[in-house]
């Protein structure tokens, strides 16, 4: 490899480029998901009540819906509770100081068990509720696309997994071509099929870890110049969000992964010359 400096680094940079981009994608829909909310929060139901509903009767009610076999979870928001929020983070805490009295209703919130959609569309019919707010259509489309996502993260990295395992196997082989008249000498010695391959095992295997440890180095160049600017977004949005990357144990799951690759890509290539190339006994 270092005698081959240049071929050496083209074939890393590819297989490392190739190993970046899905693992860019499967760590942004991840964060994605982590952004917009978890699937339970997107389910979510919120029953507003009619103002003229008592907060005792709103406890009541409360208890009443967590008895049922299709609620997961309930939670009560008083009056006070939403017009505290409501200073806090509408930015109009004078003004609404100025307001007489307290026009908010109580709400619960709704964790279903099962099917959100028959279960709102039951909680509708409460003499109390006024309001029921359930976004299923859009946690329907954001499944949807984070769904797409992950198949096509999967379709690029088979895709790039493959060009990953043909760039090693091409340089495997040309290394191989230059080493004919040395690996006809050993046959003839005598040597097995693993004597003469190991050595292109070892080197498969350490373009993979190299280029598996190169992707792993431009996915935190990435997170660190993304993880500023965005956590400003998020923060001007009231949120606490911060790009999460991969963990010690998934780093070293992505290095090995990318190993492997470089080994199978040599392994196959090899196989392949030694058998059209076995001597005749």
């Amino acid at each position: 490899m270092f005698h081959k400096p240049w071929a050496t680094a083209l074939t890393i940079g590819v297989m490392a480029v190739a190993i970046t981009l899905p693992l860019g994608l499967w760590a942004a829909l991840g964060n994605i998901e982590r952004f917009t909310g978890s699937v339970q929060q997107a389910r979510q139901i919120s029953l507003f009540l009619k103002p003229a509903v008592a907060l005792d009767r709103a406890r009541a009610l409360a208890d009443e819906l967590r008895g049922r076999a299709d609620v997961a979870a309930l939670e009560l928001r008083t009056p006070e509770q939403g017009m505290q929020e409501l200073r806090e983070h509408s930015g109009l805490g004078e003004a609404i100081s100025a307001v007489e009295g307290n026009p908010l209703p109580s709400v619960l919130i709704v964790s279903p068990k099962g099917d959100e959609a028959m279960l709102a569309a039951s909680l509708k019919n409460l003499p109390e509720v006024d309001v029921v707010q359930h976004d299923a259509g859009w946690r329907e489309r954001l499944d949807s696309w984070l769904r797409f996502g992950v198949r096509l993260a999967w379709v690029l990295a088979i895709l790039l997994g493959l060009g990953a395992l043909l760039v090693v196997g091409n340089t495997v082989r040309l290394d191989i071509q230059s080493r004919r008249e040395e690996i006809a000498v050993l046959q003839q010695l005598g040597a097995t099929d693993g004597f003469i391959r190991r050595p292109f095992l070892y080197l498969g295997l350490s373009y993979g870890l190299v280029a598996g440890a190169i992707a792993l180095a431009l996915l935190t160049a990435a997170d660190q110049a993304l993880r500023d600017p965005l956590a400003d977004l998020a923060r001007s949005y009231g949120s606490s969000f911060t790009l999460r990357g991969f963990d010690l144990r998934q780093a070293a799951a992505i290095v090995f992964g990318s190993g492997l690759l470089g080994w199978i890509g040599a392994g196959l290539v090899t196989g392949h010359y030694l058998r059209q190339t076995r001597p005749i006994s």
